[in-house]
């Protein structure tokens, strides 16, 4: 496919931002509405093929008879609601009518517990609770110690002590004014993981979704007006917020939303079926895409464009998209606490492997303890500049992590990596899953990337394992295809595989065999777990 003429250090060069005092993202897709009314926003479609669709213009009334009802309900502008829902289209309404009325959305997954909502409500203050019929149960579990929390509402079957969506939408008024929200007042309040304490509330203003539209939304997911998308993420993670939220509607895109479970010929049928111009997935999906036999038997005419963010992507994954289907699948890199910092952008040279280059408006680095650049090539914090206008304002009630996530005017993202003679910023991992052997260090995604070009390899993880020579070595978990192969000459034939891909030092000196990788919810190998489990082997 023909790919749009793109001169990187042009725009970087040329790009600006001014971010205006007031700004409300629903009064943007208000606007929008009112041009292009008839245009489809939303496509949605169930694993059994069923389907439902949402107009600019229905959604725009929709969110605005919601943003009525929550009025009436006695929620107001920087209330904090935590949302617990799944794909769907109201989905979409709850969040755009949230937005509008300017009250502070909490995403939850649908898959957390009782002591996950309690911990956030507390320690957010939140009032609201809206959450699907599926999850009221673990909410109610938990409800009496959460002082704050006065309203809930369910979307789905009615439930005792909730008030309902659908009655509450009943009869209320499809016009509302939206909220003069200031740029900087809080719009978002999403929590992500710590390495210690509980689960830390990151922050963002308004000004966020104006800045990441001008960025991420126009450099590296690419979607058109009018053109349909598909972002995979669900509603509870940032990813979500990012892509099948903001960037398509704040496009003007179409976003199909498909509410069933992964299966990666599911996937092929969906986006041969449907007029999907843009895919935004995890490297998971597409590395089970790419192992899906017979991909000729595929044909997807209308996918251009393809990005995926998460951990870097397998130069194997991106041979298989470019040689079946013409697209080059780019990758992306960015956190909870800010939206894309480097990315492999549209029109920009793919180097597999690489997260890409800095985003235009932003400055990345990789820097020492010291807080000084480090000379290309060299492996330091991969860094951000404090001013950069997608960077969150803090945790919310904790000065103390919001100061050490920074070194001086630097924001430190944990995770670390090296930049290229052009550029390009290399991963390597956690900052705490460097591993370093005899004096070598070695980043686990350079290990797992060949090892997952073995044929017979499914998943792997590569960790540090204690070693009494070499200080560590480097050990892989790995899943096969058939776990049948296992055995003695299969691990041999895996290091001499490994030693043939890369450098010879980096090849796994032992290699476990097991069922299945730890993951997060998200879907993330959880290398935390296995490195543990090693540190605890080595103890006795």
């Amino acid at each position: 496919m023909t790919t749009p003429t793109f001169n990187y250090e042009q725009e970087r060069a040329a790009f600006s931002l001014e971010i205006p005092e007031f700004y409300n993202f629903g009064r943007q897709v208000d606007e929008y509405a009112a041009e292009n009314g008839e245009q489809l926003a939303i496509h949605f479609e169930t694993e059994a093929g069923e389907t439902r669709t949402l107009t600019y213009a229905e959604l725009r009334d929709l969110s605005n008879q919601w943003a009525n009802a929550l009025t009436a309900a006695g929620l107001k502008q920087q209330d904090k609601v935590i949302v617990l829902v799944p794909r769907s289209p109201e989905a979409y309404v709850i969040y755009l009518g949230l937005y509008k009325l300017g009250a502070v959305i909490m995403p939850g997954s649908e898959m957390l517990r009782g002591k996950d909502i309690e911990y956030r409500a507390n320690h957010a203050g939140a009032k609201a609770v809206i959450a699907f019929d599926g999850i009221t149960a673990e909410v109610d579990t938990v409800r009496g110690h959460c002082p704050s929390l006065e309203t809930f509402v369910v979307l789905g079957k009615p439930q005792e002590g909730w008030m309902s969506y659908a009655d509450l939408m009943n009869g209320q008024s499809t016009a509302f004014t939206c909220a003069d929200t200031r740029a900087d007042d809080m719009a978002f309040l999403s929590y992500t993981s710590g390495t210690t304490g509980g689960p830390k509330g990151v922050i963002h203003t308004h000004s966020w979704a104006y800045a990441h539209q001008r960025i991420a939304a126009t450099y590296w997911f690419d979607v058109k007006a009018g053109e349909m998308a598909w972002a995979t993420a669900g509603p509870g993670w940032a990813k979500w917020v990012w892509s099948p939220f903001v960037s398509i509607l704040g496009k003007g895109g179409t976003a199909f939303v498909y509410a069933g479970r992964f299966n990666p010929e599911a996937y092929l049928n969906l986006l041969q079926k449907h007029p999907i111009s843009v895919l935004c997935a995890t490297p998971t999906e597409y590395r089970m895409i790419a192992k899906v036999d017979g991909l000729e038997r595929f044909k997807l005419n209308a996918l251009r464009s393809a990005c995926s963010a998460g951990e870097p992507l397998n130069r194997e994954v991106i041979d298989t998209f470019r040689k079946h289907f013409d697209v080059v699948v780019r990758d992306g890199y960015g956190q909870t606490e800010n939206s894309l910092l480097v990315g492999t952008f549209a029109g920009l040279d793919v180097q597999p492997g690489s997260m890409g280059r800095p985003s235009p408006g932003v400055q990345v680095a990789i820097i020492n303890e010291d807080g000084e650049e480090v000379p290309r090539g060299v492996v330091g914090d991969i860094a951000v500049e404090r001013s950069a206008p997608i960077l969150f304002r803090g945790y919310l009630n904790d000065a103390e992590r919001t100061n050490k996530a920074f070194r001086g005017n630097w924001y430190i993202t944990g995770d670390q990596g090296k930049m290229d003679e052009d550029g390009y910023i290399w991963f390597e991992g956690r900052a705490d899953d460097i591993i370093i052997s005899a004096g070598y260090t070695i980043g686990p995604f350079e290990v797992e990337d060949a090892l997952v070009q073995h044929p017979d390899v499914a998943e792997c993880a590569a960790v540090a394992a204690p070693d009494p020579d070499r200080g560590h070595i480097v050990k892989a978990f790995v899943v096969l295809k058939r776990p049948e192969l296992a055995s003695d000459a299969k691990v041999l034939e895996l290091q001499e595989h490994v030693k043939h891909l890369t450098a010879p030092y980096k090849y796994p000196r032992v290699i476990e065999f097991v069922e299945s990788l730890p993951k997060t919810t998200s879907g993330k190998i959880r290398r935390v777990e296995l490195r543990a489990m090693e540190k605890a082997k080595a103890r006795g």
